[in-house]
């Protein structure tokens, strides 16, 4: 009983190494692993071993691919004029779902945070701005996340802009759909009243 035990305690250590799970979460999730049918624990297991063996950047954005290119970079009916900077593959995924993007991306791999170490030539910055020199790039969307890092990020890499000739944007935030105006902190708010648009 002791050795399933073991196991068992490992795997709660592994799975507590992935982001946002707190050791009750790794328990659970480790019990409920247990109590799966075998085939379904392997096809997970599976899942990640081809992921790892498999899945890189793409050459361009730095995407997640399985080829030098991603399909989004490889596309040719997305507009090549417009970059949009995000900060992980994950905001790619929302963003295209939204459907209101038919531009470019570009991925950051991380935001700006000098106090872990994390400066600009952490970050595929430098990458962006070969991109923008080398191709005709009319637009470079800041869709960093909206929170301290995120926007040293994007006035960071605005100030590197600036100087391009290009035009530079921020996407807006602020009150979500179906929200109420008095239950909105103020940051919140004030960032929704700055973003304003003529009706």
């Amino acid at each position: 009983m002791a050795e399933v035990y073991g196991i068992i305690d490992t795997l709660i250590n592994e799975l507590c190494r992935l982001p946002g799970i707190g050791r009750r979460t790794a328990q659970k999730l480790a019990f409920f692993i247990l109590n799966m049918p075998k085939d379904d624990a392997l096809s997970i297991a599976n899942a990640i071993v081809s992921v790892k063996e498999r899945a890189g950047f793409c050459n361009a954005c730095f995407n997640v691919t399985e080829s030098e290119l991603c399909p989004i970079c490889s596309d040719p009916t997305r507009d090549n004029t417009k970059i949009c900077v995000v900060e992980e593959p994950g905001n790619i995924v929302v963003i295209e779902r939204s459907r209101s993007f038919g531009g470019l991306y570009h991925v950051l791999l991380g935001a700006l945070s000098p106090v872990d170490g994390i400066t600009p030539d952490k970050l595929k910055i430098n990458e962006l701005l070969l991109r923008i020199k080398d191709n005709p790039i009319e637009e470079v969307i800041l869709a960093t996340n909206p929170n301290t890092k995120g926007e040293m990020t994007a006035q960071y890499i605005a100030g590197l802009l600036r100087p391009l000739n290009i035009t530079v944007s921020r996407i807006a935030y602020g009150l979500p759909m179906g929200g109420e105006i008095e239950f909105a902190d103020e940051v919140t708010l004030g960032k929704s009243i700055e973003g304003r648009r003529r009706l």
